[in-house]
């Protein structure tokens, strides 16, 4: 487990880096999806040795209020992606995964548990657009925030996710680049403490849910 836990490190102080290419209208299979690899040989996640400080960003939720994720998320486990609602793959595989593990806790345990979506593409992903995609591609009680880019960015940054500005291709799709790493917050100490890569199952969130929600490592 040291192996693993020095090797995640090293690969996450890289993660700002490498970027995944998701396209509007279609996906670039020659690049990487994920700035960090999962331990395919044993389990998903991976345990940080130095868990990241859950960054102080003020955004804005599908309701159109003001969300503070320090403060609205504290003491709850909480799962944060940054993607967009117009990536054809990888985005909505991610939340559609952990809806479906979502869907087997119970009511009282999905009470603990705090998911949150970050768009990558503010100025398509109003508030609005954000709440109606969550509703097919993840769950109607999953946090979507959108604002404007550099805060995002900074945020990301902060949890060593790199993201780029949608850029427009010659064929009018829009391209997103942006890390695919899910971070886990321990409910204990609002640390993001565990890593996910765009590898993970349902079955994988399913499973590590019941100890994340305690602030165990999975």
């Amino acid at each position: 487990m040291r192996k693993k836990n020095a090797l995640a490190v090293a690969l996450v102080a890289t993660a700002a880096l490498t970027l995944s290419a998701c396209g509007g209208d279609k996906a670039d299979s020659s690049k990487p999806l994920s700035g960090v690899s999962a331990d395919t040989a044993t389990k998903a996640a991976t345990v940080l040795d130095r868990p990241f400080k859950k960054p102080n960003l003020v955004l804005t939720d599908t309701h159109g209020k003001k969300y503070d994720l320090r403060e609205q998320t504290e003491g709850k486990a909480t799962l944060v992606y940054y993607g967009y609602t117009n990536c054809p793959d990888v985005c909505p595989l991610t939340m559609s995964n952990i809806a479906i593990a979502y869907k087997k806790l119970s009511p009282a345990d999905r009470e603990k548990l705090q998911v949150v979506f970050i768009t990558t593409d503010p100025e398509r992903d109003t508030p609005k657009a954000l709440g109606k995609w969550l509703k097919g591609a993840g769950d109607p009680a999953f946090t979507g925030l959108s604002g404007d880019f550099p805060t995002i960015q900074a945020g990301a940054r902060q949890m060593g996710i790199g993201i780029d500005p949608p850029k427009k291709e010659k064929d009018g799709s829009v391209v997103s680049m942006h890390g695919a790493q899910v971070i886990a917050f321990s409910p204990k100490t609002d640390a993001g403490y565990v890593l996910y890569g765009e590898d993970t199952t349902a079955d994988d969130y399913a499973k590590d849910l019941p100890k994340l929600l305690k602030g165990e490592n999975p």
